[in-house]
């Protein structure tokens, strides 16, 4: 790794709710560069959401199940989209749904849930037990069409992924273990090899949900029940940074914005008691924070 991933990152000012979307859990966290916007779903809620910074626009679609991922697409209108078990293409100007494939079809206590594109345009989705409890969920690669292999089993909730700078780890959450797992990756093939514990989380730091990588090649990790982003060296996995936030529940992270110096986090509300709603008036909002470092630009869906 590049001596830059080993430098302290610095936050410029406080996180701040930019949507207080009261989302029952926030997701899918995703900048689209064309558009200058962020993505994100509500996935309980049934809606994906896209926030416009410079216009302070926002705009919302209603889906008949849960989306739990999206996905710019290269080529073609609109984003690929994780439903409740399809994967499918979306097309927000005209609100058409095309239906793709659906890999867990004797599975139906299952769900899609956290998903995003490896440099080479392939989408990298995880499949969990909707109780989260069993270790029924999958890694899946989908390259278009049917072409969708199994990548990886026995998880029961499935969140991440993101790469290292060089393309050759890839890391994904085992969330109920409380542990971040790297994956040696061919990035040519997009092939794993036998996974190792990164990190594993305290018991006082919440479960790890989803994650970024930086331009230094630095992780950044949602903590579920955690109230925080962390920063983590991508060597050694040591913590450089928290952002603390006024919501439990912090679900993802990804960063945006023209000069890709925004880092928008997602959160939840689902779970939480009247009491803890009234301490967290906040919870399921989208936050924002600016850091002294980019992020990298999303990778856009090839199929």
């Amino acid at each position: 790794m590049p001596a830059l991933a080993m430098a302290l990152p610095v936050v410029r000012g406080e996180a701040r709710s930019v949507w207080t979307a009261q989302a029952l859990l926030g997701e899918g966290t995703v900048w689209s560069v064309r558009e200058q916007a962020l993505y994100w779903v509500d996935i309980l809620g049934h809606q994906l959401h896209r926030f416009c910074p410079t216009h302070k626009v926002r705009d919302s679609w209603k889906f008949s199940e849960e989306i739990t991922a999206v996905a710019e697409r290269a080529t073609g209108p609109g984003l690929l989209v994780a439903l409740r078990r399809d994967l499918a293409f979306f097309d927000t100007d005209t609100g058409r749904l095309e239906r793709l494939h659906q890999p867990e079809p004797a599975q139906p206590g299952n769900r899609f849930n956290d998903g995003k594109c490896d440099a080479q345009g392939r989408f990298w989705v995880g499949t969990m037990d909707m109780a989260c409890r069993a270790p029924s969920g999958a890694w899946y690669r989908y390259m278009g069409g049917s072409q969708c292999n199994r990548m990886l089993t026995g998880v029961s909730v499935t969140n991440g992924p993101t790469w290292s700078l060089d393309q050759r780890t890839l890391f994904a959450n085992d969330t109920v273990r409380g542990r971040v797992m790297a994956y040696p990756f061919d990035p040519v093939a997009g092939t794993l090899g036998t996974g190792t514990v990164w990190l594993q989380m305290g018991p006082d730091d919440g479960l790890p949900d989803g994650m970024t990588t930086d331009a230094a090649g630095r992780i950044w990790i949602a903590h579920w029940g955690g109230a925080c982003v962390t920063c983590h060296d991508p060597d050694t996995a040591l913590e450089l940074l928290r952002i603390p936030l006024p919501a439990s529940q912090i679900t993802n992270c990804a960063f945006g914005g023209k000069d890709l110096k925004t880092l928008f986090i997602s959160s939840a509300c689902t779970g939480l008691s009247e009491p803890q709603l009234l301490q967290q008036p906040l919870a399921g909002a989208l936050f924002s924070v600016e850091v002294n470092s980019p992020g990298l630009p999303a990778h856009l869906f090839a199929g």
